[in-house]
């Protein structure tokens, strides 16, 4: 594992993919940065962290052989990853609200952004964007957000924390069969924020719904159970959970 610290960057990800570019890099190089002026989440959502307070960094994963129809597997093998350290700090209420925010209670903690490199029908390397809050304490106009130091009262070393989640995803993905475990699936489900429990919706097109989040399609789409039993897969930009 190769690590790379920088005091600020616009973003980890873009940092490493741009590495990328202009030489070979080894798999699981990391880029980590103290301040990340521009970080992004999710379909161009800012992703707002004191400089020097939290976790931001990025990781390269290469690939011999991953199909892309299997890519969300990266996403439940990064969240568990993440979950089984806050697991083991003692965070309460963890969750994942799909597709990949770690939540503690309703508040936001960690968000992933996963960025893949592709050839053909194959993922040949992937640029995994983590940002963890951990000693930060206000968030501004921020809501439902959280920290590490809020949660459990106390400050955190950032660099003890960094190598046991990276030891974490590292060991996920050594693990031969990870692109086809059945139990990971299952485990990443089972976590899912506010599964099968009654939950308001709103579509692409605004519309406000009711339903039960159910499961995971193979595609990674979000099942939600309708009225009269109908089972309904919505991807990313498709749906928003209200509450």
């Amino acid at each position: 594992m190769h690590l790379v610290k920088l005091d600020a960057t616009d973003s980890t990800n873009q940092y490493l993919k741009e590495l990328i570019l202009s030489k070979t890099v080894d798999d699981f190089t990391v880029v980590v940065a103290k301040n990340q002026r521009k970080g992004k989440g999710q379909m161009g959502a800012k992703w707002q962290a004191k400089p020097g307070m939290n976790l931001t960094f990025s990781v390269l994963k290469k690939f011999e052989s991953l199909n892309i129809a299997d890519q969300f597997r990266l996403n439940v093998c990064v969240s568990l990853s993440i979950l089984k350290l806050l697991k083991n700090l003692s965070v309460p209420d963890l969750s994942i609200k799909w597709p990949n925010d770690i939540l503690s209670g309703s508040s936001k903690i960690c968000g992933i952004l996963i960025e893949n490199i592709i050839t053909g029908q194959q993922i040949t390397a992937s640029v995994i964007g983590i940002g963890l809050n951990v000693n930060q304490t206000t968030f501004n106009t921020l809501t439902n957000v959280s920290s590490l130091k809020l949660l459990l009262g106390k400050t955190l070393n950032l660099d003890e924390l960094l190598k046991h989640l990276l030891e974490n995803i590292e060991s996920t993905f050594m693990k031969e069969d990870y692109a086809t475990n059945n139990a990971l699936w299952l485990a990443y489900e089972k976590q899912l924020f506010r599964k099968d429990k009654p939950s308001t919706f709103k579509d692409a097109n605004d519309e406000i719904f009711m339903g039960f989040i159910r499961n995971i399609s193979p595609q990674g789409k979000l099942v939600i159970e309708l009225e009269d039993a109908i089972l309904k897969q919505f991807g990313l930009k498709e749906i928003k959970l209200l509450y």
